[in-house]
């Protein structure tokens, strides 16, 4: 599968990146790349080979539940590049 500038184009779009023209040529090459790696999993023969999975239920260290304190708004907030009557200001993306 051959991956194109239109291709890497068009997922900057849904992402809503502005990507130069230099960015797309890199982008272009590293998802081809990738892809071609993946693809050379499709060549090894697995024939015979039980599938494998886990259920998470082996060794697991999982912490006690216990309620602790939270962020108080002013913390939460310190770093906030924008913020509006205590909440984060974001920009609207729905049109």
């Amino acid at each position: 599968m051959a991956i194109t500038k239109n291709d890497v184009l068009h997922a900057a779009d849904l992402a809503r990146l502005a990507l130069t023209a230099e960015e797309t040529e890199t982008y272009t090459i590293q998802l081809q790349r990738i892809i071609g790696h993946v693809e050379k999993l499709s060549s090894v023969d697995t024939a015979g080979i039980e599938p494998s999975w886990s259920d998470g239920s082996k060794n697991q260290s999982l912490r006690d539940d216990k309620a602790t304190s939270s962020l108080s708004n002013e913390t939460a907030l310190k770093n906030a590049p924008q913020k509006e009557h205590g909440c984060f200001k974001v920009p609207q993306i729905i049109e």
